[in-house]
């Protein structure tokens, strides 16, 4: 008879070293792919590449990961795969080797494709096992999950100015060392959930089908205005992530060096609003975390393209922390929506995130090469406007 309250309780606790090894997992992740964007001066020069192609660069690589991460995400919800985390870091290892000998803008992109599947099957199960672990405080691991890919992809750019550039291309091929530390880490993650975690999400999905449903309006209206807040935010991230360093070098004349290490301050920035936005929303609400980290940016973006280098990159700085707290809240916020597809939602979000970017960068390259990167910028400064919408989002508690 004590058994099911026990069971309940033990996956209420929060399970901190799984949470930290997924996050470990996702900074190491997030640190092969973010070479990819931070090595796009270096192709660019090597392979004669246009923005266009750049751009084309992350629609095949974002891309593809768009496509697969929900499909994945809806599969493992109902038949987990604990250790596919490893067999996805092997992917992208495979993928870094590739695109250290690519010689053609093909080969470059068949190897973004590779990494591009790796992050697809990392994403949505290891964001799933990080809210198995969270017990009952799901912004808070969902935060941490993502402060290690944040972190990983503000180290990508150190390692892009500081290897990869000293180095020359065939040095991304080291990094695949990275791949097999994470399939190690991974794999003891899978261990975790055979003997542990699928008994704490046999209890959830239990305690799920008893608590009362969140109405399918209340669901729709929901994941509608998530979709178009989260448009108007990786939008203008991509503009940051991608083009930023190109930006910086014919604006302010910055060399390819110097702009690596202003894209590492900004990425640094966004890791730090990551930690930030989960927490506060286990506390305030995801809501009002989502509504005044979208819209609170939109004075430094339509300031910044006006701006002299140093406001520039600290203006930046501080738009990216602002907007990056709001990813941990629009994840949870989803899965509160959705409590018994948590991995499918993870997928979902993530796979449109990239899909979103995947196209912005296509999109934003073909407008760079016609009318320049800086006019594309001042365009981009009033894509925060879309976070309006933030104000229609209903409370799944209510």
């Amino acid at each position: 008879m004590s058994s099911a309250p026990h069971t309940a309780q033990t996956a209420d606790a929060t399970v901190l070293p799984i949470i930290l090894a997924v996050s470990l997992g996702h900074l190491l992740n997030d640190l092969m792919q973010s070479l990819i964007p931070a090595a796009y001066p270096l192709l660019k020069e090597n392979l004669a590449l246009s923005f266009a192609q750049v751009g084309l660069i992350t629609l095949v690589f974002q891309g593809t990961a768009s496509i697969l991460q929900p499909l994945i995400g809806l599969y493992t919800d109902k038949r987990p795969l604990p250790y596919a985390l490893a067999a996805g870091m092997a992917s992208t290892g495979i993928g870094l080797v590739l695109l250290a000998n690519a010689q053609t803008f093909a080969a470059v992109l068949g190897s973004v494709a590779m990494i591009g599947l790796g992050s697809s099957i990392f994403h949505p199960e290891a964001s799933r096992i990080a809210r198995l672990a969270a017990g009952m405080r799901p912004g808070f691991a969902q935060s941490l999950f993502q402060v290690g890919g944040n972190t990983g992809s503000a180290l990508g750019p150190l390692a892009a100015a500081f290897v990869v550039m000293q180095r020359g291309q065939v040095s991304i091929e080291w990094f695949a060392g990275v791949a097999m530390l994470g399939m190690v880490l991974l794999w003891l993650v899978g261990r975790w959930y055979t003997a542990v975690g699928a008994g704490r999400a046999l209890a959830r999905r239990s305690r799920a089908r008893a608590a009362v449903a969140v109405p399918k309006a209340t669901v729709r209206l929901g994941m509608f205005i998530l979709i178009v807040l989260m448009t108007s935010k990786f939008l203008y991230s991509v503009s940051l992530s991608n083009y930023y360093t190109f930006y910086l070098i014919e604006r302010f004349g910055l060399t390819v060096g110097q702009s690596q290490i202003c894209l590492f301050i900004f990425l640094a920035a966004v890791a730090a609003g990551t930690i930030i936005g989960g927490p506060i929303g286990d506390k305030i609400g995801r809501r009002k975390v989502i509504l005044w980290s979208i819209l609170g940016i939109l004075p430094l973006t339509l300031v910044m393209p006006w701006l002299p280098l140093v406001p520039t990159v600290l203006v930046a700085a501080l738009a990216g922390l602002m907007l990056a707290s709001a990813f941990p809240a629009m994840v949870v916020y989803a899965q509160d929506l959705m409590p018994h597809s948590t991995g499918m939602v993870a997928g979902l979000l993530f796979g449109l995130a990239f899909g979103i970017a995947a196209f912005g960068a296509a999109g934003l390259g073909v407008l760079a090469d016609a009318w320049g990167i800086v006019a594309v910028y001042k365009i981009c400064a009033y894509l925060p406007l879309l976070g309006l919408a933030a104000f229609f989002l209903p409370e799944p508690k209510a």
